[in-house]
């Protein structure tokens, strides 16, 4: 299946004010397995059997809240493993070194996630500012949405995130920036379920995400835009960008989920 077709397989995700093209690359008859970027060179994202793949065609600066290959550090691939409600979780580094090993691909430089919600639901959404790039990858579910800000019960050991945010930017980001982006992709998460209606199920509450949420970045620091961007509030291009993104992207991801849910 060509690329262009991959790119008819979408849907128009338009919750509150804000409306952003999302596509559902491998929900479809041809049992697509491989994404590639349209606006970011040589970036791809493959569902493999267990996991997805996002491949960056060069090394880039990775920021993430990755459970593997967190903080601030080198970036080739991010992976986003998915596991079973039930998956055992005491030690999920270890489980994540041994899938890498598993699957062939080298620890270092390698960002590893692991979601419960089916890799074929992944929504994309990706656009050209024309001063950077940006594609952004979700997998969502809201069964233990959870409320920043108020007394909850505490997770005493690690569990699969729920909302996994993997995004991609080329372009020239400061340190600063990629942090501003971060928060920005985060604030576009929480928007998309206020306005869905999603709440803590413990109070009642409007939700912000959910206990075990994860994001990933990878920058390229390609200087072919001719721009450095040293912001990425929603006031800026970049930005502005991001969430909008992220929030259709979290919004079809749940509505998919749901769907199936209620299928």
């Amino acid at each position: 299946m060509s690329d262009t077709t991959e790119a008819r397989v979408m849907s128009e995700a338009r919750v509150g004010t804000v409306a952003s093209t999302v596509k559902s690359p491998f929900m479809n008859e041809e049992n697509t397995t491989k994404y590639t970027s349209l606006v970011f060179p040589g970036l791809t994202l493959e569902r493999k059997e267990d996991h997805l793949l996002l491949a960056f065609p060069s090394e880039v600066d990775g920021l993430s809240s990755a459970v593997y290959g967190g903080g601030m550090i080198r970036l080739t691939r991010a992976v986003n493993l998915f596991v079973n409600q039930d998956y055992e979780c005491s030690d999920p580094v270890r489980d994540m070194e041994n899938k890498l090993r598993e699957w062939g691909y080298p620890a270092a430089g390698c960002a590893g996630l692991m979601t419960a919600v089916p890799l074929e639901l992944a929504a994309i959404a990706e656009e050209d500012i024309g001063s950077a790039a940006i594609f952004c990858c979700v997998t969502s579910a809201a069964g233990n949405a959870a409320r920043a800000g108020v007394v909850r019960p505490v997770l005493k050991a690690y569990q699969p995130g729920t909302i996994n945010i993997m995004l991609g930017i080329d372009g020239q980001l400061s340190p600063a920036a990629m942090v501003n982006a971060a928060m920005t992709a985060v604030e576009a998460k929480a928007a998309a379920l206020a306005d869905l209606g999603i709440v803590d199920t413990e109070n009642g509450l409007t939700a912000t995400g959910t206990p075990t949420d994860a994001i990933v970045l990878g920058v390229s620091q390609s200087r072919r835009y001719h721009a450095e961007h040293v912001y990425a509030g929603t006031a800026t291009d970049l930005g502005g960008a991001i969430g909008r993104l992220v929030y259709g992207a979290v919004t079809t991801s749940l509505q998919s989920m749901q769907a199936r849910k209620d299928g």
